[in-house]
């Protein structure tokens, strides 16, 4: 099917990827760290939604196409639900999120000394200097700072997202488009990309392909695929409860930019290391130092609009942060997935969803509206 990930196929698509597109297993481990069940739910929690308009939970969460939600403060489970036919098993593609999860086994790599942000991206990858990356260094890749141009159109089928499309293996080629010219996986799409459009550092523009770039360096110092990388370093480790998933494109290569379907649970999981400073129980998952960077670094830039609704914010390590002073970060994912993690309140929360449309702000907006209520009632 050529639209498998748009509306509205994807409100069965999304749990069902490996039926769709080839993909490589996220293997979990033998123990499975506890996560208490829900001690009730906030269905019928009353908010002012954005337009000053009292709403529930609950509606909130049948307007924004909610497939699970999952919510934790302080230490309890304030909610958790499943919707659209998906259960607590389920697996569900996670889009952009997977940028983040990559972005968590990258800090173990620093940490462990094979990775230095501050060093040239072609330390790693010396193939990159023929592309207009020479020059940028990890930091900027991992912030989408660097000037390389990368056109992020969904709906252009040969805009160079829609190249991503084809050559990642999540679709044929578009009807019409001669594609004989196009590559054939992320890899020779990375060497293709030549044309620099700012100086590495000026500015942030979102950009899908820095994280494959970023994955690339990965493996290249490992000299493991991306799905055993993320399994060693954060899923096993993690306590994960179900094996995850990532497709992957001809080559083999696992897509870190939006590749990943996980469970509800396992992502609240993900969610709950990162509040507790990479830790899980008395293991140290993540290092603290790259959870603080991406807390409170010398953060990079946001655009202009993103500014303007957070000034105190930028985009760090793959993350979006809301306020560097109190820490809140989100890991955010097109059409409609979220992980919120507020160190400031001790809340996490993670939903899941197949929204009709790539970014509806409207719908992100109920929301976090309906978070930010739950943070400050509970």
């Amino acid at each position: 099917m050529i639209d498998w990930d748009r509306a509205p196929w994807n409100r069965w698509t999304f749990q069902h990827v490996s039926e769709m597109i080839p993909t490589a297993r996220i293997l979990r481990g033998e123990s499975v760290a506890p996560l208490p069940m829900a001690s009730g739910s906030l269905d019928s929690f009353t908010f002012a939604d954005r337009d000053g308009q009292e709403t529930t939970f609950g509606a909130m969460l049948d307007a924004t196409f909610t497939d699970a939600m999952f919510v934790w403060k302080d230490g309890k489970v304030l909610h958790e639900s499943y919707h659209n036919g998906m259960g607590p098993r389920s697996i569900h593609l996670l889009q952009s999120v997977s940028k983040s999860v990559t972005s968590a086994a990258m800090g173990c790599l620093v940490g462990d000394g094979l990775l230095d942000p501050a060093a040239p991206i072609t330390t790693y990858l010396p193939e990159l200097a023929e592309t207009a990356w020479n020059g940028a260094t990890l930091q900027h890749v991992l912030d989408m700072t660097s000037g390389t141009r990368f056109t992020e159109d969904y709906e252009v089928p040969d805009s160079d997202v829609g190249i991503m499309d084809y050559c990642s293996g999540w679709k044929p080629a578009p009807q019409g488009v001669d594609v004989a010219g196009w590559p054939s996986c992320i890899w020779d799409q990375i060497l293709g990309l030549t044309v620099r459009d700012a100086e590495h550092g000026a500015r942030f523009h979102y950009r899908s392909i820095e994280t494959d770039v970023v994955a690339h360096a990965m493996m290249r110092v490992t000299g493991q695929r991306l799905h055993d990388i993320i399994s060693e370093r954060i899923w096993r480790p993690m306590g994960a409860a179900e094996d995850a998933s990532i497709s992957v494109d001809r080559a083999g290569y696992g897509l870190a930019c939006g590749g990943i379907s996980a469970s509800l649970r396992d992502m609240a999981r993900f969610g709950l290391m990162m509040l507790n400073d990479g830790r899980v129980g008395d293991r140290q998952v993540v290092p603290a130092e790259w959870c603080n960077d991406i807390r409170h670094g010398a953060h990079g830039l946001y655009d202009a609009e993103t500014a303007r609704d957070w000034p105190n914010g930028a985009y760090r390590n793959q993350f979006w942060v809301e306020d560097s002073k109190r820490g809140r970060h989100f890991c955010f994912g097109i059409f409609g997935q979220m992980v919120l993690v507020s160190p400031d309140t001790g809340l996490v929360a993670v939903k899941l969803s197949s929204w009709p449309d790539f970014i509806r702000d409207d719908l992100s907006g109920q929301t976090i509206a309906a978070l930010e209520a739950v943070e400050r009632a509970f």
